[in-house]
């Protein structure tokens, strides 16, 4: 065999051995570089951006050990997050993601556990009581428009700060007096609720006042 050609040969597998190296070393520099962005993002409380860059991680090495248990660890924050938010089923998606990196989690099994309750409880609840959701979110909707009350309160006190136009403290005064009698309302319609709910007696449709009057939003026991 001329030496030429051997030299070729010897070249070219040096060649491919050093091109193997590199794709190692950027495959191990991406899992370190995603890693970190997840630890950082883990301890600024930012589970959602943690788990994205674990998984990220994990598509490169998904044998990499700090990427698996940052990602579990990332995977039971964001779920208690979606939990205390009531999506139930986003929580136990992210709880099940998390398991499949390790099944043997035990934080992450605790998790699914009262996800699974509090998701049948709430169906128990809402298929004897339908109006439940229906009301909360009326409630909800009613202390959201407080705040546009409010609002309008702090935009006519801003207008007298460069007028001194006394009709814009009258206004600021009548928009006070709403949002007092509309909390005062409110108020009353949340304890109202929590009776109802606490009660435990099933609902008898057919009853739709209360002695709020007709512009309640719960029908009594």
């Amino acid at each position: 065999m001329p030496r030429t050609f051997t030299y070729r040969i010897i070249a070219a597998w040096c060649g491919v051995a050093f091109l193997s190296g590199c794709a190692g070393s950027i495959e191990r520099w991406i899992v370190n570089t995603r890693v970190h962005q997840g630890d950082v993002a883990l301890a600024r409380g930012d589970a959602r951006d943690a788990a994205l860059a674990y998984r990220l991680a994990l598509r490169v090495d998904p044998k990499d050990e700090q990427a698996r248990l940052g990602y579990v660890e990332a995977a039971a924050a964001l779920g208690r997050i979606q939990y205390a938010k009531g999506a139930f089923d986003d929580a136990l998606a992210t709880v099940d993601e998390g398991l499949a990196i390790d099944s043997q989690s035990v934080s992450l099994a605790a998790l699914k556990s009262t996800i699974e309750q509090a998701k049948l409880q709430r169906e128990i609840v809402l298929s004897n009581y339908p109006t439940y959701r229906a009301a909360g979110l009326e409630i909800q909707r009613a202390y959201q428009q407080l705040n546009a009350t409010n609002a309008l309160l702090l935009r006519n006190l801003k207008r007298f700060g460069y007028t001194f136009d006394v009709a814009e403290l009258t206004s600021a005064i009548k928009r006070s007096y709403e949002l007092e009698l509309e909390l005062t309302r409110n108020t009353n319609r949340l304890i109202l609720y929590r009776q109802l709910v606490t009660s435990g007696v099933p609902e008898r449709p057919s009853e739709s006042t209360t002695s709020f009057g007709a512009s309640s939003l719960l029908p009594l026991p």
